[in-house]
């Protein structure tokens, strides 16, 4: 079922989650020990995100250095698979043009379509670890909206092949992601929201937001989306914040903003323990707040945190 089908025939706010593929050598087992705790609150769907290879260099017998690819989070198809066989809850993977070939892409597509997957969120991806900008595979796309341009092709029916004739339609729904304070690498808010713009009229169906703490500037973005024509429904993406040092990591590794009142109160915490009840605490009122202005659906990026998380939830439902 669609993302968006999903939105349609709700009477109230929906709840979805986010998790991380597990560690290779890790089985598909703790995710569903992740997962047990949320679905007692019916999550509409759960999005599951995809990862790039990353290149290491290994030392070789004869000394000599051996550039090796290695993906730490490989499974994200196949974890789509089990989580709707075993929940019997849509999945929805993420999509990124980094690290993989628009035949790749194609072909992942396609594996998706088979096993029943009806949404994906389609994303650039970070630049690799080794790089300072990000740097596309050869064969392989640059920015979201070229990726999100591949998916609609395909729900036409046109493949990478030319040969390829009458080809199956899928009928993917596709979300996109939305910076409430502007993508790092914007020049400013309105070029921000114009590259925004472009997606939906591309096909975008929908759009989850990057994280933030501050509600205001979420509402200020819904409504300069509105001011832009942007109509498409809106998904606030929400994260506790749980130990001190995340105070420094997340605003440098997402580029948003902690509240003033948000970082002092940590900041009073003696253990991370005491963190995790005030990120708690926060993540409820700002949860709270979201679901009486009507939001579609609040969005919880898990990372680990499922219990947090399902604490929140409890106080909503």
């Amino acid at each position: 079922m669609k993302v968006t089908d999903h939105i349609e025939q709700a009477k109230n706010t929906l709840v979805s989650f986010e998790i991380l593929p597990p560690l290779k050598g890790k089985t598909i087992n703790s995710i569903y020990d992740h997962l047990d705790p949320l679905m007692e609150f019916k999550p509409a769907y759960i999005n599951v995100t995809y990862h790039r290879a990353e290149h290491v260099f290994k030392k070789k017998a004869d000394g000599v250095f051996e550039k090796v690819e290695v993906r730490k989070r490989p499974g994200t198809v196949g974890i789509c698979a089990g989580i709707m066989n075993h929940y019997q809850v849509d999945a929805v993977p993420h999509l990124i043009c980094g690290g993989f070939t628009k035949r790749e892409t194609e072909d992942a597509l396609i594996d998706l379509n088979f096993i029943g997957v009806d949404n994906v969120l389609v994303l650039r991806g970070d630049a690799a670890k080794n790089e300072t900008f990000f740097e596309p595979e050869p064969d392989g796309h640059r920015f979201a909206i070229d990726l999100l341009k591949q998916v609609t092709s395909l729900n036409n029916g046109i493949y990478l092949e030319e040969d390829i004739r009458d080809g199956f339609r899928t009928k993917f729904s596709v979300g996109v992601a939305g910076y409430p304070e502007k993508h790092f690498e914007a020049p400013n808010m309105e070029t921000d929201l114009a590259y925004l713009k472009a997606k939906v009229e591309a096909g975008a169906d929908y759009i989850v937001t990057q994280m933030f703490f501050d509600n205001p500037k979420f509402f200020e973005f819904v409504k300069r989306c509105k001011e832009h024509g942007i109509t498409v429904p809106i998904i606030p993406g929400l994260k506790p914040i749980t130990t001190k040092k995340q105070l420094s990591v997340i605003p440098r590794t997402f580029h948003v903003d902690i509240p003033t009142d948000l970082s002092v109160e940590i900041e009073k915490c003696k253990e991370d323990k005491d963190v995790e009840l005030v990120g708690q605490e926060w993540l409820l009122q700002q949860s709270r707040e979201l679901k009486k202005s009507g939001v579609p659906v609040l969005h919880y990026y898990t990372l680990g945190k499922s219990r947090v998380i399902a604490n929140v939830v409890k106080e909503l439902v």
